[in-house]
């Protein structure tokens, strides 16, 4: 049985298609209708005017400059562990680097003003380089990624509130 499946079914389907090929209903070639027999007067021949040229499209307009503005990447407390909200600013921001392979980019960690001034600079460069694995594990290239990391230097919001240092704890990406 699967002898006849395997090496007759291929020749069925053959012979189908030859079997439509010749099923199919010839068009017939119709004469053209005789001119009226009505010869005393004649009309002047119509003279048909082109048809007018097509408008030519519009350019294209050229692609916009990649946004390479990349900020709100953050991180649990006291963690170099990325927080799942910025998963899809990390993916925008992996397209964006994708598009011009030649450009260079620093990431810049950052901590909030908890724990000691060591302690938070090695915090904020183990955070940048959390970003970088990011980066890198979805087609970035390293050499065009660069990593320092800033302490609580230069925060974007009050470090005495629970809300601002929350933001503090961030990474930016900026274009070389």
């Amino acid at each position: 049985m699967k002898f006849l499946r395997s090496h007759y079914f291929p020749i069925i389907i053959l012979s189908a298609l030859i079997s439509l090929q010749a099923c199919k209903a010839k068009k017939a070639i119709q004469k053209p209708a005789a001119p009226p027999a009505d010869t005393t007067k004649t009309a002047p021949p119509v003279q048909q005017t082109p048809p007018p040229p097509a408008p030519t499209p519009a350019p294209a307009p050229a692609p916009a400059p990649p946004d390479y503005n990349f900020s709100n990447i953050q991180f649990e407390f006291d963690s170099g562990i990325l927080k799942t909200e910025s998963y899809p600013i990390l993916d925008k921001a992996a397209a964006e680097m994708k598009k011009d392979p030649s450009a260079k980019f620093i990431l810049k960690g950052y901590a909030s003003a908890e724990g000691t001034d060591e302690h938070n600079m090695v915090l904020s460069a183990d955070r940048a380089n959390s970003v970088k694995a990011y980066l890198v594990n979805t087609g970035v290239s390293t050499d065009n990624l660069t990593t320092k990391g800033y302490g609580e230097g230069n925060p974007i919001a009050d470090n005495t509130t629970e809300a601002g240092r929350i933001l503090n704890r961030r990474v930016e990406i900026k274009k070389q």
